[in-house]
């Protein structure tokens, strides 16, 4: 199973264009100049580690479920999770990415290592990460490079869900929302993982549309303190860009020019429907994990940050080679084994430009 390459979301002809890759310059033929930040998003697969929380259900993780070597597990996985984050962006920014959500982290510790390995610790990366009372004992996080963000304000947000048969809790990840500049921008940031698709589309699509509910509230909440509010909201959805969660609900938009003051713009719906995808199942691709975000990231204002461009991470190392998976992403458990992958999910990214003087 092959995917396409990433789609370009807005064309600009580089050469004539000076990009700040880190903190250098380069010459331009028409003097302007641009800083170009990564914002990314990744579901690190069951990113767990080898204790036994009494407080959560984590006796099923994979990681618990492995017989030997738990603890060189722990460590590859992480080492492999670094090394994917690295990479994602730095071909167009020489520099890890500015920000990155994530889903599938048991605790703020597994964060905390995966922010100090070798291939990462250097890039000095803040945490922002709260506990959830998901069933699976699993959150969602975010991490940002001190030099480049600075968090001014912090929040989760309860998803609260009952089962309709039995009218009893279902517990699911909280809602993060993370407000503070970047590179001078006040940019408002929301990590999502919404319900699976266990039991099926049909059956479980009303958890999921609850969330998105949920999201489209703290979306208007900060659009009514300030109609031109820069936010972004990031994660594993389990719902492609089409399905009714974002069409009817979120009301999110494929092209740009239909999208109002308070609208909200989804690029990842053309790179769907160009072929691309983040996770499969099945022999078909889906693009469950996305990047959206309102108006004025779409504003070519001077001295503020825009959309350049958004993607799929599918770096060809991700992707299975052989076997039962050939083709799918190159994941990191199956069956009680550690495959020595990465995730099931591939990474998706933004990237924003800001022109400076």
């Amino acid at each position: 199973m092959k995917q396409k390459t990433i789609i370009f979301i807005q064309h600009i002809v580089v050469c004539s264009f000076t990009f700040i890759f880190g903190f250098g310059t380069v010459a331009a033929q028409n003097s302007k100049h641009y800083k170009i930040h990564t914002v990314a998003f990744y579901n690190v697969e069951n990113l767990f580690d080898t204790i036994n929380d009494p407080n959560k259900y984590d006796e099923k993780s994979p990681m618990m479920e492995l017989k030997h070597d738990r603890s060189a597990v722990y460590q590859k996985k992480v080492t492999n999770m670094a090394s994917v984050i690295s990479q994602i962006g730095a071909s167009a920014t020489k520099n890890t990415p500015a920000i990155i959500g994530l889903a599938e982290v048991e605790n703020r510790a597994v964060v905390e290592d995966l922010a100090n390995d070798p291939a990462l610790i250097a890039k000095d990366y803040g945490i922002v990460h709260f506990e959830s009372p998901d069933a699976r004992g699993i959150d969602v996080a975010l991490m940002y490079q001190k030099a480049l963000f600075t968090p001014v304000s912090t929040s989760t947000h309860e998803l609260k869900l009952f089962d309709s048969e039995t009218n009893n809790r279902v517990y699911t990840r909280d809602q993060l929302l993370v407000s503070g500049y970047l590179d001078g921008d006040l940019i408002h940031i929301l990590v999502n993982h919404w319900p699976s698709r266990r039991g099926g589309e049909a059956k479980s699509r009303s958890k999921r549309e609850a969330a998105a509910r949920l999201n489209k509230h703290l979306i208007d909440s900060l659009q009514t303190t300030d109609p031109y509010a820069k936010i972004l909201s990031m994660g594993d959805f389990n719902d492609d860009p089409t399905n009714a969660s974002f069409k009817k609900i979120l009301k999110t938009k494929k092209n740009k020019r239909a999208v109002g003051l308070k609208g909200l713009y989804n690029p990842m719906e053309r790179i769907l429907k160009e072929g691309n995808g983040s996770n499969a199942y099945r022999d078909v691709w889906f693009l469950f994990d996305q990047i959206f975000m309102t108006k004025p990231f779409l504003k070519k204002n001077r001295g503020s940050l825009r959309l350049y461009r958004a993607g799929v991470f599918n770096a060809p190392f991700l992707i299975n080679k052989e076997g039962r998976y050939k083709g799918y992403p190159f994941r990191s458990f199956s069956y009680g084994k550690f495959l020595n992958g990465y995730s099931d999910h591939l990474p998706v990214y933004v990237h924003l430009i800001k022109e400076v003087e």
